[in-house]
């Protein structure tokens, strides 16, 4: 029986109607492992992976599988569990029992069938034939005839995708280019929401509202939110919002075991001037760590914490990693080659984001290679993906069953906000916030989103708190009150709308119910287009739909309505952002105009070490903290000259550690400083140089009244013109490591080390 001649038969069964290119592609068993979709899949058309993806739970239901993505399962008694609609459109109607079933052949079609060059002929739809050869349809595969046909049938009005589907040469000239456009096409069809005709069509009125400067926010007017603002250094509680920094991160500490983390890391370091993973990166030239390992060990660190405070050795923290067809196999290999930094297998889970079609003009044509016409550009459709995709692969509905309240998203190489985390997860349990986005102070103008309530006009229904553009944000803020748009509080000199670090904690209840809803998690996109021209018909280069995890907001409004709690908590600057963003010359090219936030590798390092030189003054030890006119330039950067400091999340995560743990002690400003220890406390420290202390579990260790003093470590400016690899090369320096005082204990017991640094053993 020919592949397309089932679906003749199941439409008779359903009741329905099947159009030619909705035909049945694939059947056969599916076979999927328990919660998280990854397998195995065993589908008889195994080019169907990413709708098989989509589904969790079907254990060893013989299945149809239809070109957009709806699944219809042959079961024998139970009609209410007959099908799951994995992608949004047609809901099958009816279920096959097994008596029916019978009606219908065992297709014995391998997966090599439906792309061979052998491909079974079937009847080419008339509106296909208009525009393509029998032949050249016949050599596609069933889901690449589908995917055409559908392609074709929406642009019968627009032509807007003829140079890709029509004047194609004979038969027997590219026949294997022709399949594999095919098998693309049918693989961004399914890997879409709503497939192909979904995202042409978003794409479209995107591109025409855009083409016509439409305001997305002319109904709304713009207010400050409600909101935390916490200082580090304040002991006393800010007089508006009533916490301070202290109660907010104990506050936290009661909700960590019960957390799980995202992280979102899709993108190359090409914008900074590295071919790598941006989370291969090393934060520091100290101790050489990658940004991959300072998260992992800041959750086993909040983990250790956990089972300290509920006596519960059972306790994991979960961690997602969001990644792309570019990221994914490299992030893979850093966590085989570093065991996972010391997180179990079942505790790390990866989620692969898909590409979307590049699109090359106002009508939404898909753009193709420049030097291949038989490959459609893609292009990363943004992190708001990581949304779908944790509903897709089941991760949340697990969280939800394990009992987990919150959930941490975090971005890729901006160390300095793991500082944040517990007392943002404290602010959203006092408060009850679903949603809370991590915030600086914000300089009124800035080139960064900011956090607004948006009350709506007319409808309070559609008011909602969310992320607002700043090329978004002046242009309303024109619009209402004093007309004066995006200017400075008199009172602080920033601007009253907080900016946006892009780091959330969500509650975990009000996030599996707002991903449930019909648009699955997917978020609201948005295009960004440069013109050739004032005609904004054509592109300087295709442009894309994007979408962005902090618009997750629109999605809590439309399925909670005005019960959705959406807040912020605003932290000083220096204590959680500081990203390693752009290349060596772009940051040297923005401290020339006058920037004091380079964004560059060197730039991050400096402020790490800042940051951690200002907790150690709180902690009453002396130190030299860097302000702005104290910063030295190398490599073009304003860097600190000193000291630098590193506190590793293995010695502590929060103030009331480190206050505990450090007892007065000086450092002077060329010196180098590593703590790493759990049990570990340093008292009365006198160092002069590079002193690298590490102790491992179980051990506990008292520093009281060492003094060091030795050669330590420098920075060595790179030549200009000198040619070095690209990992030295976007810092502008090296680190020579001229001599050091290492303690490494690793043998538990308890310890003791006087001014001499001898080690001795207690017990």
């Amino acid at each position: 029986m020919k592949l397309y001649s089932a679906a003749t038969v199941l439409a008779s069964l359903l009741g329905t109607s099947l159009s030619p290119y909705d035909q049945v592609f694939a059947f056969g068993q599916y076979n999927f492992s328990s919660g998280n979709g990854t397998g195995p899949m065993n589908l008889m058309n195994n080019n169907n992976h990413n709708n098989n993806k989509r589904l969790a739970k079907f254990q060893n239901i013989p299945a149809f599988l239809f070109r957009d993505g709806t699944v219809t399962t042959m079961r024998g008694g139970d009609c209410s569990s007959s099908g799951r609609n994995v992608i949004p459109g047609r809901k099958p109607q009816s279920c096959l029992h097994d008596s029916e079933a019978l009606i219908i052949e065992q297709l014995e079609t391998s997966s090599s069938s439906t792309t061979s060059s052998s491909s079974s002929s079937s009847i080419i739809p008339d509106h296909v034939s208009k525009h393509m050869s029998e032949e050249n349809w016949n050599i596609l595969s069933p889901r690449a005839q589908a995917a055409f046909a559908s392609l074709i049938e929406q642009d019968a009005s627009i032509e807007a995708q003829t140079h890709v589907y029509a004047n194609w040469p004979s038969i027997g000239t590219d026949d294997e280019n022709k399949r594999r456009l095919g098998e693309q096409l049918a693989d961004l069809d399914a890997s879409y929401p709503g497939g192909m005709k979904a995202y042409l069509h978003k794409a479209r009125i995107l591109l025409k509202e855009s083409a016509e400067g439409t305001n997305p926010f002319s109904d709304f007017t713009a207010y400050v939110p409600e909101g935390e603002v916490l200082s580090y250094d304040a002991p006393v509680p800010d007089s508006h919002t009533g916490m301070s920094f202290s109660q907010a991160e104990q506050q936290g500490l009661t909700g960590i075991a019960h957390v799980a983390f995202v992280l979102v890391a899709g993108g190359l370091g090409e914008r900074l001037g590295y071919s790598g993973i941006k989370l291969g990166l090393e934060t520091n030239l100290v101790t050489n760590k990658c940004y991959l390992e300072v998260y992992c060990k800041y959750i086993l660190a909040m983990q250790r914490m956990a089972i300290q405070r509920t006596g519960r050795e059972d306790i994991r923290l979960p961690l997602v990693i969001m990644t792309s067809g570019d990221t994914d196999p490299l992030t893979r290999k850093l966590l085989k080659e570093n065991d996972n930094f010391g997180f179990e297998d079942d505790q790390i889970h990866l989620v692969c984001q898909d590409k979307v079609p590049a699109l090359r003009d106002v009508n939404a044509g898909l753009s193709l290679d420049g030097d291949d016409r038989w490959t459609i550009e893609t292009k990363p459709h943004g992190h708001g993906d990581v949304h779908h995709l944790l509903h897709r692969e089941g991760h949340v509905n697990k969280w939800v069953e394990q009992g987990r309240k919150h959930v941490v998203f975090l971005q890729d190489t901006n160390a300095l906000v793991i500082n944040s985390i517990l007392p943002t997860l404290g602010v959203s349990i006092a408060k009850g916030f679903h949603m809370n986005s991590i915030c600086i102070p914000r300089l009124a103008g800035e080139a960064a989103g900011a956090i607004a309530r948006l009350e709506h006009k007319t409808n309070p229904e559609k008011s909602l708190v969310i992320n607002v553009e700043y090329n978004q944000l002046d242009p309303l803020l024109r619009t209402q009150g004093d007309c004066k748009g995006d200017v400075p509080d008199p009172n602080t000199g920033y601007s009253p709308f907080p900016g946006n670090a892009n780091n959330l904690v969500i509650e975990m209840e009000s996030y599996a119910k707002t991903l449930s809803g019909e648009d699955e998690g997917v978020v609201v996109e948005f295009v960004n287009p440069k013109y050739k021209d004032d005609t904004r018909t054509d592109f300087k280069k295709p442009t894309r739909l994007e979408c962005m995890m902090q618009d997750i907001p629109k999605l809590f409004q439309k399925e909670m309505g005005q019960e959705a709690n959406i807040g912020f908590t605003t932290f000083d600057r220096w204590f959680t952002f500081s990203p390693a963003k752009n290349s060596l010359e772009s940051g040297i090219e923005a401290v020339q105009k006058g920037s004091t936030a380079p964004g560059t590798m060197s730039s991050a390092e400096s402020d790490k070490y800042i940051q951690n030189q200002r907790k150690l003054k709180h902690a009453g030890m002396q130190i030299d903290v860097t302000e702005d006119g104290d910063l030295v330039e190398i490599g073009g950067i304003p860097v600190t000259p000193g000291p630098r400091v590193i506190l590793c999340p293995g010695f502590a995560i929060t103030q009331e550690e480190i206050l505990r743990k450090v007892k007065g002690g000086s450092v002077t400003q060329r010196s180098t400083l590593v703590l790493e220890g759990s049990g570990l406390t340093i008292k009365n420290l006198d160092l002069d140089g590079a002193l690298i202390i590490r102790t491992g579990p179980d051990c506990e260790v008292e520093v009281d009244g060492l003094v060091v003093k030795n050669d330590g470590y420098v920075l060595d400016e790179i030549p200009e013109n000198e040619n070095v690899e690209e990992i030295v090369a976007i810092r502008g320096y090296t680190m020579a490591k001229k001599e050091a005082m290492e303690i490494i204990i690793d043998e538990p017991g308890k310890y003791s080390i006087g001014a001499d640094g001898e080690v001795k053993k207690l017990n």
